[in-house]
């Protein structure tokens, strides 16, 4: 069900409180190598987060790759890694262009940019899900829909519900298929701030425990506060220098263990840190700062396999 109002929003999560009645995070996850990583003149377009006038040491971004993926297996969930390519040089945020589902379908996304659609054409990505695994096909059609996946689209897949912020790399009609694909009890539509691009740089939903938000990234005050009310006592708000620090692309590796960037992890502050720990997270900081400067972060680095 789309909505998007606040007030159907609010009226909604009146009616049904939309309980955590699935697994909060992932069987494994997926990833793809920096070979061939950039910083990308197409995608520097509408992305404010990319340092363009920085070199890139892609040995480096290896580097980091590996100890992210290495650091994820260490708390019990297994990394299938793909490699990178040339021709795709954004291809190390995989979670944009491919997703998945608990009802063991795949999602491939409707990418904005020529270089991120060729992502979406890999056949040995959709083999590993289509054949070997076994799930069902979603195809967002490019020529009718954009839709970026869990770029555009929080999803908290304990609850079945999902935040679509619209920006440039999502439309109506990819927020209609982003609903249907991911088969959500509720999908809440609104619009984020001018300059941003992506919903899950400003807000994340921990396990379906918790949110993290930056208030001044959503265009309408009233949005904010019926999320924040929905995850009543839960809601953590993160300040502008922990927001641009990447702290809003969290992410919930296991119900308990929650991963940031090294350089978002160390942006948080006191206050921050003990909020999260006192609702019984565990906090990991991992270093991505090769990868960061290409506008996103470790959130955007990680497929989750349901």
């Amino acid at each position: 069900m789309l909505i998007k109002t606040v007030e159907g929003f609010i009226e909604a999560t009146q009616k049904q409180s939309y309980p955590i009645k699935q697994a909060a995070s992932m069987k494994a996850a997926f990833m793809v190598s920096p070979v061939g990583f950039r910083l990308d003149q197409q995608t520097a377009q509408d992305n404010e987060y990319m340092l363009m006038d920085q070199q890139v040491d892609v040995k480096l971004a290896m580097y980091q790759h590996q100890q992210l993926a290495r650091a994820i297996t260490e708390v019990g969930v297994p990394v299938v890694t793909f490699p990178g390519s040339p021709e795709t040089p954004d291809a190390v945020f995989p979670n944009n262009a491919f997703a998945t589902t608990h009802h063991h379908r795949y999602v491939i996304g409707s990418m904005k940019y020529e270089n991120r659609q060729k992502e979406t054409q890999r056949a040995d990505i959709r083999k590993f899900f289509g054949d070997i695994l076994g799930y069902e096909k979603y195809e967002i059609d490019h020529d009718t829909a954009v839709a970026e996946l869990t770029g555009v689209l929080v999803p908290d897949r304990a609850r079945n519900i999902g935040f679509v912020g619209m920006t440039e790399r999502v439309d109506d009609a990819g927020a209609r298929a982003l609903d249907e694909a991911f088969g959500t009890d509720l999908m809440f539509q609104f619009d984020l701030a001018a300059g941003e691009y992506h919903t899950n740089v400003v807000m994340a939903c921990l396990a379906g425990e918790a949110c993290v938000m930056h208030k001044d990234s959503f265009a309408d005050p009233a949005v904010v506060d019926a999320i924040a009310n929905f995850y009543k006592d839960r809601t953590l708000f993160i300040s502008d220098e922990e927001k641009l620090a990447f702290a809003g692309n969290c992410i919930s590796i296991t119900a308990k263990d929650v991963f940031f960037s090294q350089t978002a992890y160390d942006a948080l502050s006191a206050e921050s840190r003990s909020t999260l720990e006192s609702w019984g997270f565990v906090l990991h900081g991992v270093e991505v700062s090769e990868l960061e400067k290409a506008g996103g972060s470790l959130r955007c680095m990680i497929g989750e396999i349901f």
